[in-house]
C-alpha cells in the first residue's frame, strides 16, 4: 500500500503574533495613561518649577495624553504594515513617531495658544529640544521595556511548543499498542476496516510528530474523527458519540492536536473505566465573538478500574492556546450533574 496524504489537512508553521498586537490590549492602554500621568506629576513637583503645580500638573497631563494617544492611534493606523516589519525596527518606528507627535502637540499647542503663551523664537527652540529630549528618554525607557516584553513573550511561546514537543514524544504507547492489536485482529475478519484503522493512526501520528503547528479548526476536528474511528473500532458499541456542529464551522486556527487530547480523556475517564462505556459529545458554537468547543463525557458511578483524573495534555492545551491568543483564550474544566465538562475558547479574531 503506498503512502497516502492526510486528505484535507493542510498544516502551517506556527507564526509569531505581530509584536504591536500588545498594544492593543486594554490593560495595556491603561498603564499607558498612567504612566503618562505619573510623567506629569514628576515634572509638576520638579524643583525648577514655579506658580501653581496643579496648572503644571493639568496641563503635562493634558499635552502628554496627547502625545501618547497620537503616537498609539498613528501605530494603530499603520498596523498592516507594520506587521511585516522585524519587532527591533518596529520598537525604532514607534519611537520615531514618538517624537514627531510630541513636535506635533507642541506646533499646535503654541499656535492656539499663541495669545496666552507667547514666546519668541529661541524660546521656542528651547521648548522644542527639552520636549524633544524628555520625548526620547522616555521613548528609550519605552523601548527597553518593549524588549523585555517582546522577549519574555517569545520565551513563552518555546516554552508552550516545548511541552508540546514533549507532549508529542510521549504517546501513549498502549494506545499505539491497542491500535495495532485491534488491526491484527481485524486483518482477516475485515480487511477493509483495518485498512482504514491504519491510515488514520498513519494521518494522527503524522500530525503529531510534525511539532507546533497551526490548522484549521475543520483540519482539527477532522483529526478527531479519525481518532474517533480507531477508539470505535476497539471499543465497539461501548462508544457512543455525539456531534453539534454548525453547518459552516467558523474559519479560525487552532494549535494542532489541540482538541484530540481532550477527546482522548473524555474516552479514557469516562468510557473505558465503565463496563457498559459511555457517550462522548463534541459541540462547536460562537458566543460573544468566541467560538467555543465543549467536549462532554459521562462520569462512571462504578468504574471497573478507577482512573487518575482528566489531567492528561491539558496543562499543555491550556498553554498553547493562552500562548497562541496572548491569553484572550482558554481552556476551562467541570464535573457537574454526573458529567465531566472541557471547554476550548478562542477568540474569532
Amino acid at each position: 500500500m503506498g503512502a497516502i496524504a492526510p486528505p484535507g489537512i493542510c498544516m502551517s508553521p506556527s507564526r509569531p503574533a505581530p509584536p504591536l498586537d500588545a498594544l492593543w490590549q486594554s490593560s495595556v492602554v491603561v498603564w499607558v495613561l498612567l504612566a503618562g500621568e505619573g510623567l506629569a506629576a514628576i515634572l509638576a513637583l520638579a524643583p525648577a518649577g514655579d506658580g501653581n503645580r496643579w496648572i503644571h500638573f493639568g496641563v503635562g497631563s493634558l499635552a502628554i495624553q496627547w502625545i501618547l494617544l497620537t503616537t498609539l492611534g498613528v501605530l494603530y493606523a499603520l498596523r498592516r504594515p507594520l506587521s511585516s516589519w522585524r519587532p527591533a525596527t518596529v520598537a525604532y518606528a514607534a519611537l520615531i513617531l514618538l517624537v514627531l507627535s510630541t513636535w506635533l502637540v507642541f506646533g499646535l499647542s503654541a499656535w492656539l495658544l499663541a495669545d496666552l503663551w507667547p514666546m519668541d523664537q529661541a524660546e521656542r527652540l528651547r521648548w522644542l529640544v527639552r520636549l524633544t529630549a524628555l520625548a526620547l528618554t522616555v521613548g528609550a525607557l519605552g523601548l527597553a521595556a518593549f524588549q523585555n516584553h517582546w522577549r519574555a513573550r517569545q520565551l513563552a511561546v518555546r516554552v508552550a511548543h516545548s511541552e508540546l514537543e514533549a507532549l508529542q514524544a510521549r504517546i501513549r504507547p498502549h494506545f499505539l499498542f491497542n491500535t495495532l492489536n485491534t488491526g491484527a485482529a481485524l486483518v482477516h475478519q475485515r480487511p477493509e476496516e483495518a485498512e482504514r484503522l491504519l491510515l488514520d493512526l498513519s494521518d494522527l501520528f503524522r500530525a503529531a510528530l510534525a511539532g507546533p503547528r497551526e490548522i484549521s479548526l475543520a483540519d482539527e476536528l477532522s483529526l478527531v474523527r479519525r481518532y474517533l474511528e480507531i477508539e470505535g473500532l476497539r471499543f465497539g458499541a461501548r462508544l457512543r458519540v455525539e456531534w453539534q456542529l454548525p453547518d459552516v464551522l467558523p474559519t479560525l486556527v487552532v494549535p494542532a492536536l489541540s482538541i484530540q487530547p481532550l477527546v482522548e480523556n473524555a474516552i479514557r475517564h469516562g468510557v473505558e473505566p465503565a463496563a457498559n462505556g459511555g457517550n462522548v459529545s463534541v459541540e462547536v458554537a460562537e458566543a460573544g465573538g468566541f467560538v467555543q468547543v465543549t467536549v462532554a463525557n459521562g462520569l462512571p458511578a462504578s468504574p471497573v478500574r478507577p482512573t487518575a483524573g482528566h489531567q492528561v495534555g491539558l496543562s499543555s492545551v491550556r498553554a498553547r492556546i493562552q500562548a497562541m491568543t496572548q491569553g484572550r483564550g482558554s481552556v476551562e474544566t467541570q464535573a457537574k450533574d454526573g458529567r465531566y465538562t472541557a471547554v476550548l475558547r478562542l477568540p474569532m479574531h
